[in-house]
């Protein structure tokens, strides 16, 4: 009750001093759900607007003679020459803490239940970003239970992890993977499905179910066939929740699943809009539309953090696109999925020669930082040999190249995972001790240093030294003999 008495008071003294007079406008043109209002002077950027209550939406551009509105709810045709009254309020989005594992969209309705909650909160579209003052280093581990990651390419609290490749290779599998792992863990995440169809949605949602992740996870989808400046608010209102727990002490992950799509959709939205089209019919403003959305990850000096996990679909394993390279720039390193190695079987299908965490073992503990370093120069040392040796005799090769090859087998078949089968710390350790000596200490044949490439090539012309030197010697045997 004081909630309603507290709001009819502010509306009776607006009413009293004026204030309760809106800026007023005309449609001039429409397209689909885009519209360009004349007469709106005094407006900002994500305004509220009514239209005639026909539709309601924000301002998205401000130009001299005209504002462009962007529409996220229609109830009956907008025409040019209706009247559009803005608000002299900022949009907001709605979210409810009954969200926890459900479905949801955007405005606070359970899209599996099909119907509103209750209790419901305001929550802007996007907060100002966080003060570098305010955000402390990464150092606590985010472990995935994949090993190929957790001990190679380790992921810390608070960091932007890109997960890229081409369509059907796991890119989404291994975010499940890394929410299923977090299970009593006092982590929140928060799964943001981007342009997916029902069924794909539905699918994620029994899988997570299933295997006990829903309880701590929150689905917000946009689907396909949705208003497309739905789908472009929707990461950024997934980031103002993850920032209120965040601001709560919580640690919260966020998946983007995908940012290619996100990105297709800006594009087309600004093209109705008649925005100045850029590189391959991009904006000129689409590396800012990204970057601060994941610059929002961060490790809080309060004790919170958010880490993002964001998804870009690649085509013909092109990583060097516009899209994927601009992403790659703003995080903290990206785990490159490739097509020929799904193909092999080698699930994940994990690229180690492409990918990188820049972090790396700043955010391991010493006992995991000691085991990834070396597995990581021995299996992209051997990554390096197979690749001109992958069809020769191995009976034919020099007993230390036989060695590198089996051992480098070995490592790949190890680091092979079934989905939803996280392995513990002990267990990814447990694994590769047989590259240790038998009292724990280094092979001697590791060099300190992480010049992998310079190392395996060093080792691969040892081989053809070697080799030349036997057939030299054969040489000189075959003509002593003639003689």
């Amino acid at each position: 009750m004081n909630d309603v008495k507290d709001n009819v008071d502010k509306a009776l003294d607006e009413i009293e001093n004026n204030q309760n007079i809106y800026a007023t406008g005309r449609v001039v043109r429409v397209n689909k759900y885009n519209i360009e209002v004349s007469g709106l002077n005094d407006v900002s950027f994500y305004e509220a607007i009514n239209v005639s209550d026909k539709a309601s939406g924000y301002v998205m551009g401000i130009y001299p003679s005209k504002v462009i509105v962007s529409l996220v709810h229609i109830s009956d045709e907008v025409v040019p020459g209706d009247l559009v009254y803005a608000l002299k309020k900022e949009f907001k989005c709605q979210f409810s803490l009954d969200s926890m594992g459900k479905v949801i969209d955007i405005f606070g309705n359970d899209l599996i239940a099909g119907k509103r909650f209750e209790r419901l909160v305001e929550v802007p579209i996007e907060n100002p970003t966080i003060p570098i003052m305010d955000r402390t280093a990464v150092t606590r581990e985010f472990l995935t239970g994949i090993t190929g990651i957790d001990l190679m390419y380790p992921i810390g609290k608070g960091q932007r992890q890109l997960i890229i490749g081409d369509k059907k290779t796991g890119k989404t599998q291994i975010a499940l993977d890394a929410i299923v792992n977090q299970k009593d863990k006092k982590m929140v995440c928060i799964y943001v499905a981007l342009g997916k169809t029902k069924k794909e949605v539905k699918d994620i949602y029994f899988e997570l179910t299933k295997r006990g992740a829903a309880s701590y996870t929150i689905m917000i989808a946009s689907f396909n066939d949705e208003l497309p400046t739905r789908t472009y608010l929707t990461p950024y209102v997934a980031t103002s929740i993850a920032e209120l727990f965040m601001m709560q002490k919580y640690d919260v992950l966020v998946v983007f699943d995908d940012l290619k799509k996100h990105a297709d959709v800006y594009r087309e939205i600004s093209l109705t809009s008649k925005k100045t089209p850029g590189r391959d019919a991009y904006p000129s403003d689409i590396f800012y539309t990204h970057s601060r959305l994941l610059e929002k990850g961060a490790q809080h000096i309060g004790g919170g953090s958010i880490t993002m996990l964001p998804i870009v679909e690649t085509k013909s394993s092109d990583i060097t696109d516009y899209i994927s390279t601009n992403i790659i720039s703003i995080c903290d390193g990206q785990l490159v999925l490739s097509s020929k190695n799904f193909a092999r079987g080698e699930k994940p299908a994990i690229d180690y020669g492409l990918s990188v965490s820049r972090l790396g073992g700043n955010v391991q503990t010493p006992d995991m930082k000691k085991v990834g370093s070396k597995l990581r120069r021995e299996l992209l040392s051997y990554l390096e040999v197979r690749s001109v040796y992958e069809l020769a005799n191995i009976d034919e090769m020099s007993k230390e190249l036989q060695k590198k090859m089996k051992d480098g087998k070995v490592i790949l078949n190890k680091l092979k995972q079934y989905k939803f089968s996280p392995k513990s710390k002990e267990e990814m350790k447990a694994d590769f001790m047989f590259l240790f000596d038998d009292n724990g200490s280094l092979n001697s044949n590791q060099e300190n240093g992480d010049n992998h490439s310079f190392e395996g090539s060093q080792d691969v012309s040892r081989e053809v030294d070697s080799s030349k030197e036997s057939d030299v010697q054969e040489e000189a045997k075959a003509q002593q003999l003639k003689s």
